[in-house]
């Protein structure tokens, strides 16, 4: 979610137990994937009112030799005029600076959420002030590291970088107040959560969902992230059933709205949002089909 703050955490140093930092590339190393990356995620064109504009599922982890886009993505890049994301990182910092902060967790967890925080070698109190759902999207992006997957190779951020450096304008499909408010559970709902994912980090039991998301996403398998809360390991209570369903299907509607009113400015569009928008009863793609786009599959290719 909020990655770009998310990121600035993750300055650390390593030793045996902690996740390994991620190794920059070599020139060589970034030339050659560079040159020879292939097409990974999911993507469509969406047309109306005489122009078109794209429609990219994407990661917020990933690999060093990711963060390149393959021939389609890079097709969709040079018809496009815009980039669209789910929040530019340029408004991240004044938005929370200008933002109360979180309140502190009950003792009990809060002193767990240390534990992990030690684990993961993130510096004290690193993560106090975050609100407590953003706490543990934190540590799980930690943890993910272990396989290799890092925020910083993540495919909405390899576009944010690629903009920046042609100057190419960057539009947020959402503000840092919404996506806060996505992020926050009911009162009533927040201790389960807490315990849950606390107890599957303890346990590593966060891994193997996490390569399998990733896995799954690489090869554009739609129909398996359709299934994701079947084998997430993150949806097996109602609690946890009712978050998924806020902070992905519950923003659709929304997210719909905003690129439609932007594709219908006459600007053409590189939409990038997380690919699990793309799946589920309110996907993005058939919101946007009853919104008059015609929408192409165009990844996986056939």
């Amino acid at each position: 979610m909020i990655r770009a703050l998310l990121l600035a955490l993750f300055a650390v140093g390593a030793h045996a137990a902690c996740p390994p930092v991620p190794v920059q590339p070599t020139a060589e190393q970034a030339v050659r994937w560079a040159a020879a990356a292939p097409d990974r995620g999911l993507l469509w064109r969406i047309s109306r009112g005489g122009h078109s504009s794209y429609l990219y599922g994407s990661l917020h982890v990933g690999k060093a030799e990711w963060a390149y886009p393959g021939p389609a993505l890079r097709k969709a890049w040079d018809e496009t005029e815009v980039l669209a994301v789910e929040l530019d990182p340029a408004d991240v910092g004044p938005a929370l600076a200008a933002a109360p902060q979180a309140g502190p967790l009950p003792p009990a967890q809060a002193r767990r959420v240390e534990a992990q925080a030690r684990a993961a070698c993130l510096p004290p109190t690193a993560l106090a002030a975050l609100p407590a759902m953003l706490q543990l999207s934190t540590l799980t992006l930690m943890e993910a590291r272990r396989d290799g997957f890092d925020a910083a190779y993540g495919q909405d951020l390899m576009l944010l970088a690629w903009a920046k450096a042609e100057h190419r304008p960057v539009q947020s499909l959402e503000s840092v107040d919404e996506q806060l408010t996505a992020l926050e559970p009911e009162a009533a709902e927040l201790p389960e959560l807490i315990d849950g994912t606390l107890r599957q980090l303890q346990r590593g039991e966060l891994r193997a969902p996490l390569r399998k998301l990733a896995a799954t996403w690489a090869r554009g398998d739609l129909k398996a992230l359709a299934d994701y809360p079947r084998w997430c390991a993150c949806a097996d209570s109602p609690a946890e059933r009712a978050w998924l369903k806020r902070v992905n299907d519950d923003r659709n509607t929304q997210l719909a709205a905003r690129i439609d009113a932007l594709h219908g400015a006459g600007q053409r569009l590189l939409v990038a949002v997380g690919a699990l928008h793309m799946s589920g009863p309110e996907a993005l793609p058939g919101l946007l089909a009853a919104r008059g786009f015609e929408v192409q599959a165009l990844l996986p290719s056939k």
